[in-house]
């Protein structure tokens, strides 16, 4: 009788034993320290660049919409892939941009930086310029890049990040006010160079493999 005593309560506690490690929560994948994200892979089967500082915010403006659209070379989904003066490239709203570039023998450098911020003249802002003007620009690489440089940030930032600092360092020296009023799609914002003149933003928060590209509608003017 006692045996049969001890073997009820050994079996007793083998029981208790089996459901607590039944009931036991097992770790959700999901939430486990070690994983990580999952890249995302484009149609042609390459990783899509993981986004950065300053990356992904939502774009806005009136010229968002004439942008090309879908997979076509240009639009804001093609763009995002590239390195910013390739993505330039594609996009026939900056085809004198891109020239520029060109001439100014700054392909490589704007595609190798890490970070930037790009604000991107339209064809309509160099049409604004005089003809002599940009004639003597194209020709002149030296004063083609500085003025060039002027347009560019050497970090990467929304509109809402430039929102916060309100004045922005270009990599030709000086900087650049810019004023942002507004959220999400009704976002409005303008940029100022050295002597006043005020430029505004198309499209902005456009994203591209290592910069954030703002279209604007009149080129700006390093001071001297």
């Amino acid at each position: 009788m006692r045996n049969i005593r001890r073997l009820t309560v050994l079996g007793a506690a083998v029981l208790t034993a089996l459901l607590a490690a039944c009931s036991a929560p097992s770790q959700d994948p999901s939430t486990a320290t070690d994983v990580q994200p999952v890249p995302t892979v484009t149609a042609s089967g390459a990783l899509a660049p993981t986004p950065a500082p300053g990356a992904g915010a939502a774009t806005f403006g009136s010229g968002c919409s004439s942008l090309p659209g879908g997979d076509d070379p240009g639009s804001l989904g093609t763009m995002r892939l590239q390195p910013v003066a390739g993505a330039v490239g594609t996009n026939p709203q900056l085809s004198m941009l891109n020239q520029a570039i060109s001439k100014a023998n700054l392909t490589a450098t704007l595609n190798a930086a890490p970070g930037l911020t790009v604000f991107a003249p339209s064809n309509a802002a160099f049409d604004k310029l005089p003809a002599n003007q940009l004639t003597t620009l194209l020709n002149n690489p030296t004063q083609l890049a500085a003025l060039l440089r002027y347009h560019v940030s050497g970090t990467r930032a929304s509109a809402d990040e430039l929102r916060a600092q309100g004045t922005v360092p270009e990599l030709a020296g000086g900087s650049v006010r810019v004023s942002v009023t507004g959220t999400g799609a009704g976002t409005s914002m303008t940029v100022a160079d050295a002597s006043g003149t005020t430029a505004r933003v198309v499209c902005g928060n456009i994203t591209t493999q290592n910069a954030t590209v703002f279209l604007i509608d009149t080129v700006l003017q390093p001071q001297g």
